[in-house]
């Protein structure tokens, strides 16, 4: 990409855009804004912007008490709390990179993301032990590890030598710090992407890509003051979305789910109607189980002006509508990638289409991912590069530019071909742009099924399947196949009442309304879970794996 030099301007571009001066932001002009957060026991810790900030100070103070110098990387292993939210400000604010640790990575792949970061210095959550403890002999570069607790340490075991309290590094630190003067191009922080196609690759964000995305999102998103927002995507996963810094940004009341289970949301639920939350995100397997939880309740939780981005798939239309009907709370469908720093798109309405378009075809919109947010540039190509127009009807993969797009994966040879020769990022996804500029995705590349030589799409069919409404959840995959080559497979989670009830010509019936019966899939096989990646998403590489000889005989 040609950057073409103009005038001069007048501006003193030695101001850098750091971390650190969102927080700064926050606690001058928002200081009694309050932090709620669910501790390990189910109490709930609160405390202010202005507590939050000495805290962070104190922190970054103790880093340089522990040795820790300017670009170190730090591991952290946490929980959503307002211990992981000081340490989203005080690690990178010191100078040092916060790399994301995903404690449902496998022991391999945990390792593995700490040697290849060269993480000096491990944070844990107490509970979290015992994952650090299993992939302690394999770390090469680790010096020690910090608790967070409220407990001593005399019993404490992390396999990691020596081992120190949250609590007290910052108890026994000052409490104003000396920021360094970051170079905005520095990285701030680390994610590592769940590895489905290989092992993880790290992709290290920097202080500017972090502040201007958070800026970007907390004016999409039209966050303020006022709202009330909910972190219960997982901290580890894409800086949280990135939602922990709008928030700031807007000086919003922020509040942290610590652990919870998708097996008891009840936790989740009394914090979301008792903190009168206003915004909150996750995937459509939380927001499932969380509206699951509220369809049961008597008398039922109003939750009118609440606002649910969701975002790792398609949202099924009948969830959306459940909610609205229900709750009425909204669902606004998102799209991003680890690599985007997770929100790329926000469907949000127009004044406009509002008038123009009819109920059922306002909804039929809501099912798109939404329009590309500002700063980003995106185009859909065919198969030799061409770009394609922007008419809802050609499809293409969707390449990706923009401040807090990724330009490269840090230390991995081979993914060059990831990113083309203008500085696009190959997402991997499918899809078609409108004229209104919402974009609807078809599946992952990987993921579309070609079946003799035509193209079905898994997602479209996975939606539908849930659609029906004796179905909770439901997937479907590609499988070899020696005359079509691939053939569809469906995977369909029945509800409890409906076990004995639905058999594979009621899912076949169901879907025959809306696809050809060319496309329809040759199995529907009835389980009682679909395999989840450890961020929630269906993992279909699993599901492709254990049932690949399913078709070997026809």
């Amino acid at each position: 990409m040609d950057i073409i030099k103009g005038f001069p301007a007048t501006s003193d571009n030695s101001s850098q855009l750091n971390i650190i001066s969102i927080i700064k932001h926050a606690a001058r002009n928002f200081g009694r804004q309050e932090i709620v957060s669910r501790k390990h026991d189910g109490t709930l810790f609160r405390y202010t912007y202005s507590n939050a900030y000495e805290r962070m100070q104190r922190l970054a103070n103790s880093l340089n008490s522990l040795g820790v110098n300017i670009g170190d990387r730090i591991g952290v292993f946490a929980w959503n709390t307002y211990r992981y939210y000081e340490m989203y400000f005080g690690i990178p604010g010191s100078g040092a990179v916060m790399v994301l640790m995903n404690p449902r990575f496998s022991s391999q792949e945990l390792s593995f993301v700490v040697n290849h970061a060269g993480v000096k210095l491990i944070f844990v959550d107490e509970d979290m032990l015992p994952v650090v403890e299993a992939i302690a002999p394999m770390c090469e570069t680790v010096q020690g590890c910090v608790v967070l607790t409220d407990k001593k340490l005399d019993d404490a075991k992390a396999g990691l030598e020596p081992i120190y309290s949250y609590e007290e590094c910052l108890s026994e630190s000052a409490p104003v710090c000396a920021w360094p003067t970051m170079d905005e191009t520095s990285a701030s922080s680390a994610c590592y992407t769940t590895g489905t196609t290989g092992k993880p690759k790290g992709v290290y964000y920097s202080h500017r890509d972090v502040y201007l995305q958070a800026m970007m999102y907390a004016l999409n998103a039209m966050i303020s003051v006022k709202d009330c927002v909910f972190q219960i995507v997982p901290m580890f996963h894409v800086l949280g979305w990135g939602t922990p810094y709008a928030a700031t940004v807007a000086g919003a009341k922020l509040v942290f789910t610590g652990r919870y289970s998708l097996e008891d949301m009840n936790e989740i639920i009394n914090m979301l109607v008792q903190e009168k939350v206003t915004l909150s995100s996750g995937v459509p397997s939380v927001l499932r189980a969380l509206l699951n939880s509220l369809l049961k309740m008597d008398p039922r939780p109003d939750l009118s002006g609440v606002r649910f981005l969701c975002g790792g798939s398609e949202p099924p239309l009948s969830m959306m509508k459940n909610y609205w009907d229900a709750t009425k709370a909204e669902i606004v469908h998102t799209y991003g990638s680890t690599e985007a720093q997770a929100i790329v798109t926000l469907n949000l309405s127009k004044p406009w289409l509002n008038k123009e378009l009819s109920e059922e075809q306002r909804w039929e919109l809501k099912k798109k991912q939404g329009y590309v947010v500002v700063g980003l540039d995106v185009k859909i190509v065919d198969s030799n590069g061409k770009e394609l127009p922007h008419n809802g009807e050609s499809v293409g993969e969707i390449l990706l530019r923009g401040p807090w797009v990724l330009g490269r994966y840090h230390d991995a040879p081979g993914s060059e071909s990831q990113f083309t020769k203008d500085g696009y990022f190959r997402t991997g996804d499918v899809g078609a742009i409108d004229s209104e500029g919402y974009l609807k995705l078809s599946d992952r590349l990987k993921d579309l099924i070609k079946s003799g030589g035509e193209w079905i799409s898994s997602v479209d069919m996975e939606n539908e399947i849930v659609n029906h409404p004796a179905v909770l959840e439901g997937a479907v995959v590609g499988i070899s196949h020696a005359k079509w080559e691939e053939r569809p497979l469906a995977l369909v989670v029945l509800r409890d009442e409906f076990k004995t009830k639905v058999d594979k010509s009621e899912i076949l019936g169901h879907l025959s309304q809306k696809f050809a019966k060319w496309q329809l899939p040759d199995e529907v096989l009835f389980v009682d879970a679909i395999p989840k990646t450890s961020v929630g998403k269906i993992d279909k590489k699993v599901i492709r794996s254990e049932h690949k000889d399913l078709y070997a005989s026809k």
